[in-house]
This record gives C-alpha cells, sequence and structure tokens, in this order.
C-alpha cells in the first residue's frame, strides 16, 4: 500500500508523531511518503490511503493543513483516510476541553468538506524551552 503523510507542525510534536507513523508504516511494508504541507506535498491520487497530522493552537489548525485538505477534499473523500488532531486539549480529563475539542475538529473538517475514516485526537507536548521571548510571556499570564 501506498501512503501519503501530509503535516504542519509548529514547536515539533506533529512533526514527530507523523515520522513515528511512518517508520511503523514502513516496518509493515507499507511505500510512505511523508511531507510537509508547507512544501507542497503530493496529490492524494497518487496514494491509496492519507493520514494528515495537523496541530491545534488557540483553536485553530494550521493554513497550509486547511488549504491543502480543502484543495484537494474530493480525491481524499474516495480513499481511506486518518485526520490526526494534536493539542494540549487532547490530555485533558475534563470533558467539557474535549468536547470543544471535538467540536473545533468537527468544524475544521466540515469546513474544508474531508470525511476522514478515522479522527485521532493526540496529545501534543508543551516545549516551553523552544517558545520565544512573546510566547512565554503569554504562556505566563495565562498559567496566572
Amino acid at each position: 500500500m501506498k501512503l501519503l503523510i501530509v503535516y504542519a507542525t509548529t514547536e515539533g510534536q506533529t512533526k514527530k508523531i507523523c515520522e513515528f507513523l511512518r517508520d511503523k508504516a514502513k516496518k509493515a511494508d507499507h511505500e510512505v511518503s511523508l511531507a510537509n504541507a508547507l512544501e507542497h506535498p503530493s496529490q492524494p491520487k497518487e496514494f491509496d490511503a492519507v493520514a494528515v497530522g495537523d496541530s491545534l493552537h488557540a483553536e485553530k489548525y494550521q493554513v497550509a493543513v486547511e488549504k491543502y485538505v480543502d484543495e484537494n477534499h474530493k480525491e481524499l473523500n474516495k480513499k481511506p483516510g486518518v485526520f490526526i488532531s494534536v493539542s494540549l486539549s487532547a490530555a485533558s480529563d475534563e470533558p467539557e476541553s474535549l468536547e470543544e475539542l471535538k467540536k473545533i475538529t468537527r468544524e475544521f473538517l466540515d469546513k474544508t468538506g474531508w470525511n476522514p475514516t478515522f479522527i485521532e485526537q493526540v496529545a501534543g507536548a508543551l516545549r516551553y524551552s523552544k517558545y520565544n521571548f512573546f510566547k512565554k510571556f503569554i504562556m505566563r499570564i495565562n498559567s496566572v
């Protein structure tokens, strides 16, 4: 099987998750192409299945993935696919946070027209050491 994995990442966690998926698929003897959505990934019609990994920040998914999915949703809907939503909210124990996450994901998929076979909510990572001054400042304010 030929698998395309397209992702967008901010701090690198979504890329790590998609690389893990790629490595597992290769060990199972699948042909895999991993592509950053910012770097003009291949068209889904060339593959048997597609996985899309995207990170959620401030209740928004990455523009590059939204554009890719929106432009390719008709072809994506013709084959097995998984949407991997990566966020800190996925690790929450609060039912309200998880419901909000599902709502945001559903709105994204409705907006782009994609109906993936599977939707996976995966916990992201807090990479405080990689944040710039402004992001660290905002995180400090939010934690008070």
